[in-house]
């Protein structure tokens, strides 16, 4: 392992405080675990729930996380030990409200004490060195994916950092930041794999790190260094809130990362990825800065249901997926990009809808860079749509669809969708977004009383002056 690489994880611990705090002000173990169970009253941030209306996941039942937790299945945690202990606390189908007091470092063993990329390496045979040596594209080829000893000793070292940093959140979850601790986690991957009802919010997430990612000389026509690890992964889940949070790669943005092979070594991948047949999902009021694969919806182009709404949130300094959807129905309304370039992520683009996928993009405002232009703010492959109205590019109403099909004649996008929204509470004209997100999009928002945010105003954007519309599944809101 490079000297290079065992400091960059040592850095990140040193400035991670440092990270979070910014964010905020912006916007198992064999030791035994401690935690306090919590009395709290059911009208506390902790047990708050999904509002009526208020996206995809308002569907049915709605999503109610842990609302429904026994005191004794409240827990407050601080440490990395105590995260992975009481979401694996049993039974496993018990509702539960896990608490982050806090910045939770994921890196550390069950005493607290930092590991290393080093550290993880320990004892598995891996050395990037050679690792490097032994796929070097005039030594391996390009015709083929790694395999032998070396790329067995980086997925052995990959499984011990796994094993540290992976958290799995089971259903019926609630995970909350405690208003005013700075609330984060810090180098973890949050996964939420074939479960129902889950709830998180208020947490800074930040820095997620792969210490061993492969190499692939057959992914694209010059080969690419990919990472295992989302900051939020959604798989195969169902009922999921994802609300008040901020993602970032802070403080170790890509441009730190090294060139091997003539490719960026990259160490992050997605803040936020929706796959593998998840549905049912709302992301509302999150920050995602200093990134660049943010958010992917649908792993492959066979991929299902993947239902979708994300709303006043804010994109700044992302590079590309805000989002990339594939095959579902996508709705994105009051959301706010912002293309300048940052911390060295420049703007690809922001909403890309392919293998059929149907976005609806309503309300949302985009404060164009001078070096982008509208005809690069969506993609696709010619197979997706985007419908909608509404949408502002620097204040002006702007037809992104047309603008788009203007400069790519080969791959249009669809202007039509088969379906109409219909949970879309707090839907609102987009010109006040970049003032009013500025104050309520992000973690360290929310308060603990009610979730309201301070001084006594709506957390959730005044939503409940904007009642959902009615109407038939096959409603086109083109035009």
């Amino acid at each position: 392992m490079s000297a290079s690489s065992h400091r960059r994880r040592t850095g990140r611990r040193r400035l991670a405080l440092v990270a979070v705090a910014t964010l905020v002000a912006a916007g198992l173990g064999a030791v035994p675990l401690v935690v306090k169970a919590d009395a709290a009253a059911p009208a506390d941030l902790a047990h708050g729930v999904l509002p009526a209306g208020d996206g995809w996941a308002a569907s049915g039942s709605g999503t109610t996380g842990g609302r429904a937790a026994a005191a004794a299945r409240v827990f407050t945690v601080s440490t990395r030990a105590e995260l992975a202990r009481a979401l694996a606390a049993g039974p496993a189908d018990a509702p539960r409200i896990v608490r982050v007091k806090g910045l939770i470092d994921a890196d550390t063993d069950d005493s607290g004490k930092p590991q290393s990329c080093a550290d993880y390496a320990a004892g598995t045979g891996y050395s990037l060195d050679s690792y490097l040596k032994a796929y070097d594209p005039a030594v391996w080829g390009r015709a083929k994916v790694p395999s032998g000893v070396q790329e067995n000793a980086r997925r052995a070292a990959q499984a011990r950092q796994a094993a540290r940093m992976v958290f799995t959140v089971p259903a019926r979850t609630t995970v909350i930041g405690v208003p005013g601790t700075g609330a984060g986690i810090t180098g973890g991957s949050l996964v939420v794999k074939n479960a129902d009802n889950v709830i998180i919010r208020n947490l800074s997430l930040t820095d997620v790190q792969d210490c061993f990612p492969q190499w692939d000389p057959t992914d694209g026509s010059t080969g690419n260094w990919n990472s295992a690890y989302d900051a939020i992964s959604l798989r195969g889940a169902t009922h999921v809130w994802v609300d008040h949070n901020s993602f970032s790669d802070a403080p170790h943005p890509d441009s730190a990362n090294p060139v091997r092979f003539g490719r960026e070594y990259q160490v992050h991948d997605g803040a936020l990825d929706i796959t593998n047949a998840s549905d049912l999902v709302t992301v509302g009021y999150n920050t995602f800065g200093n990134h660049d694969k943010t958010m992917l919806i649908g792993s492959s182009d066979q991929d299902t249901k993947l239902r979708v709404t994300l709303h006043h949130n804010v994109f700044r300094g992302i590079v590309q997926r805000a989002p990339l959807a594939r095959v579902g129905r996508i709705h994105l309304y009051d959301n706010y990009y912002d293309t300048a370039p940052s911390e060295g992520y420049t703007h690809s683009y922001s909403i890309s809808s392919r293998a059929g996928a149907q976005v609806v993009a309503q309300n949302n405002h985009w404060k164009l860079s001078s070096d982008r232009k509208v005809s690069q703010l969506l993609g696709g492959d010619g197979t997706g749509a985007i419908a909608g109205s509404g949408n502002l590019v620097g204040g002006a109403p702007v037809d992104l669809v047309a603008a788009h099909n203007s400069a790519n004649p080969g791959k249009k996008i669809k202007t039509t969708v088969g379906w109409r929204p219909t949970l879309s509470a707090g839907l609102e004209p987009a010109a006040g977004l970049p003032a009013k997100l500025a104050a309520k999009a992000g973690a360290g928002v929310l308060t603990e009383s009610g979730g309201k945010a301070a001084p006594a105003v709506n957390a959730f954007g005044d939503r409940d002056k904007y009642p959902d519309p009615a109407g038939a599944d096959d409603w086109n809101p083109a035009g």
